[in-house]
């Protein structure tokens, strides 16, 4: 019921109070690890109560934006957030790495901690002023309110076929990312240590593709830089059953799979994420972004469990090729839609839903 409950709210509060919750979470495992009563039970509540608080955060993230730049700045404004991100993600396992080696674990989560709190008066600086939300109705149960977020999300073409597309794609990938390292260590050999930085080269991408995106749908608009996007991942997913055949070309099949995946991801997720933000009514924004969050991430584990039969009945290398060519498929839930043709956010809004 997260997007229910941030539909009610203000979303900065929402951001600032998972931000500071989170940050008091990870402070009571230094804490408890001074006074000797760290245990294992307290590590899995902090995990528990820290992911709960995360999923609020990220609904209403996506929810806030909107409500503090227009419609025309959404990509870029998205685009700035993916690069951000992308540069902790290249930074962030070295940068921890290096505190564990100095000031040990305990003190490195309290670094993180720490950082949450930085976060959170990040956004009390924020000075854009936020609408105030539509009154829930006092006789409607919050469980029929997260359905509208679900009607409203199959009811209009364009955010189904972001669902579609994107549940596709998160099945598939579960499906093949299940496999790949494992696949990638043990039949092309390619040692743990080359495979990091392979992954690393990824990273790096990412973080262009999230500065290019804002560029590419200027030039492309936003429904064929998606469109881009996520045949992209599609064909990078399919380098990797082709390294199985052309052994000599591993490395350079490898390193181009990794490539393009960081560059295609910003490309599709920053405009999908654009175009949901201006199609989407404020009053059930926070309902249709938990809807998407849930059809995007519920598929994954059940892609890899799907992923890790279709191994055992049919091998490993024909497991990636189903995994990569449904990836592939995903790409006709937009073919077969409008999104091709929407051009801007403002496009969108108007020729799509009607408030």
């Amino acid at each position: 019921p997260a997007g229910a409950w941030v539909d009610r709210l203000r979303r900065r509060p929402v951001l600032i109070a998972t931000d500071l919750g989170r940050a008091l979470l990870l402070g009571s495992i230094p804490l408890a690890a001074l006074l000797g009563f760290l245990r294992i039970e307290h590590l899995y509540l902090v995990a528990l109560l820290a992911s709960v608080l995360t999923v609020f955060f990220d609904v209403a993230a996506g929810s806030y934006l909107p409500a503090i730049v227009s419609r025309g700045q959404l990509v870029e404004g998205n685009s700035k957030l993916a690069a951000s991100e992308s540069l902790a993600q290249i930074a962030g396992p070295g940068v921890g790495g290096v505190l564990v080696q100095l000031i040990t674990a305990p003190l490195t989560i309290l670094v993180d901690a720490i950082s949450f709190l930085v976060s959170a008066l990040s956004l009390r600086l924020i000075r854009a002023a936020e609408p105030a939300p539509t009154p829930a109705d006092p006789e409607q149960r919050i469980w029929h309110e997260i359905g509208d977020g679900l009607r409203l999300l199959m009811r209009e073409p364009v955010l189904r076929a972001f669902a579609g597309c994107s549940g596709t794609l998160n099945g598939f990938g579960g499906v093949f990312d299940a496999l790949f390292k494992v696949y990638a260590i043990r039949h092309l050999a390619i040692s743990p240590a080359l495979l990091g930085t392979i992954f690393s080269l990824g990273s790096v991408a990412w973080f262009l593709g999230a500065v290019l995106v804002n560029r590419v749908t200027l030039r492309l608009g936003q429904g064929q830089t998606m469109l881009l996007g996520a045949l992209l991942i599609g064909i990078a997913n399919l380098l990797v059953p082709l390294a199985g055949v052309l052994l000599g070309a591993v490395l350079p099949l490898l390193v181009c799979r990794s490539l393009l995946l960081g560059i295609a991801n910003p490309l599709y997720n920053v405009t999908s994420i654009s175009m949901r933000q201006a199609l989407t009514p404020p009053r059930l924004l926070g309902r249709v972004n938990a809807s998407m969050e849930f059809i995007g991430v519920g598929t994954l584990p059940l892609g890899a469990l799907v992923g890790g039969a279709l191994a055992e009945m049919l091998g490993v290398w024909n497991a990636l090729m189903i995994g990569a060519l449904g990836g592939l498929v995903a790409v006709f839930w937009l073919v077969l839609s409008p999104v091709r043709s929407l051009r801007s956010s403002g496009q969108s809004h108007k020729a799509v839903i009607s408030r």
